[in-house]
């Protein structure tokens, strides 16, 4: 059993490395993730099979990530992130609000409950949406498939938009490096320390394998602690990992089932990114960030893949993880409750 499922496990590394390395030839945005995520969508799709991936090693891929992100991360950093934490939250309550509203809108067209439309479309994390729906007898099924087809809308349009529009900025990329290169061999303790931080808070907090981390190497950052640079061939194994597992959640025939629905989430999500964007835009110019960086701080995507894209454009992925972090916990924490409450509420009126 253990040799077969390491065959399993080698077949879908295969899979996904050659994703990978065709999309990183093709000079594709943010290519070790969205390589390995196509070709095992694709793959599963074509030859009908069950891939395997290790769900330690994908862990492990998040909580490398995690640390990678906020290597750069310094007191300067906390303190260019912190006076716009309140503007950030006050922004990202409004993208939410407009999320909410256009759902329920679009309920008076299709044949689709308010509660299910809203469950699937908010950009939130896909598995806590889908818990938080299934707890209001919501369409779980279809909120799945909804949340699903914003994740692939977002995950692939805004790293080709920002990368198209921006250049790489080579320099800042190098002072990631060059900052966190000349350490000790023990300093890798703490990035030791960081991965156990995540695996013990597994439980008691959303995305922990990204986000203990990721705290605990900002925390040292700020304290000024040396840390060691991760290997290039480690991050693109660890990206690897991470794409892969994401592809294999993804069914095709889940997306088929939606019908002819999930057009019009996809073009919801569009929007949503469009005005994303012109916040971003607005905020660059009320603050001291540059643009990309503000862009992708209220890009409404995943924390993985935007402070990948900031990072391959020269933005300040230390900025972009921080200020996607709180968006992350401000959504996963308060807005499955509040629709709870909204819904709830709702019911009894009409009760």
């Amino acid at each position: 059993m253990k040799l077969k499922v390491m065959k399993g496990i080698g077949e879908s590394y295969l899979v996904a490395g050659i994703g990978g390395l065709l999309f990183y030839f093709l000079h594709f945005p943010i290519p070790w993730i969205l390589g390995p995520m196509s070709f095992m969508i694709l793959y599963k799709a074509i030859a009908h099979r069950k891939m395997i991936v290790s769900t330690r090693a994908y862990n492990g891929g998040l909580a490398t990530l995690g640390i990678y992100f906020c290597l750069s991360f310094t007191s300067e950093t906390f303190s260019t992130v912190y006076p716009y934490i309140l503007p950030f939250l006050l922004t990202t309550a409004l993208l939410l609000s407009i999320s909410v509203i256009n759902s329920i809108f679009i309920t008076r067209f299709i044949k689709i409950d308010p509660m299910t439309s809203v469950f699937g479309s908010i950009p939130g994390g896909l598995s806590e949406m889908v818990a938080a729906s299934h707890s209001l007898n919501a369409n779980s099924a279809m909120v799945t498939i909804f949340q699903t087809v914003r994740l692939l809308t977002v995950v692939f349009i805004v790293p080709v938009i920002v990368t198209q529009f921006f250049v790489r900025n080579s320099e800042a990329s190098y002072e990631l490096i060059k900052n966190s290169s000349n350490v000790p061999l023990h300093s890798y303790l703490w990035l030791c320390i960081a991965v156990v931080v995540g695996w013990l808070l597994r439980n008691k907090l959303p995305a922990a394998y990204v986000v203990g981390p990721l705290a605990v190497t900002a925390l040292l950052g700020v304290l000024g602690v040396g840390l060691p640079s991760i290997a290039s061939w480690f991050l693109i194994i660890a990206q690897v990992t991470v794409g892969m597992k994401m592809g294999n959640n993804i069914k095709l025939r889940d997306i088929k089932f939606g019908g002819k629905y999930c057009g019009l989430y996809l073009l919801l999500t569009i929007f949503l990114i469009g005005i994303s964007f012109g916040f971003g835009y607005v905020f660059a110019l009320f603050s001291d960030l540059d643009l990309p960086t503000a862009m992708l701080s209220l890009a409404p995507g995943g924390i993985v893949e935007m402070v990948l894209t900031a990072d391959s454009i020269g933005a300040d992925p230390a900025v972009v993880s921080s200020l996607q972090l709180i968006r992350l916990l401000f959504i996963i924490l308060l807005v499955p409750g509040f629709l709870k409450w909204m819904f709830t509420r709702k019911q009894k009126a009409v009760a």
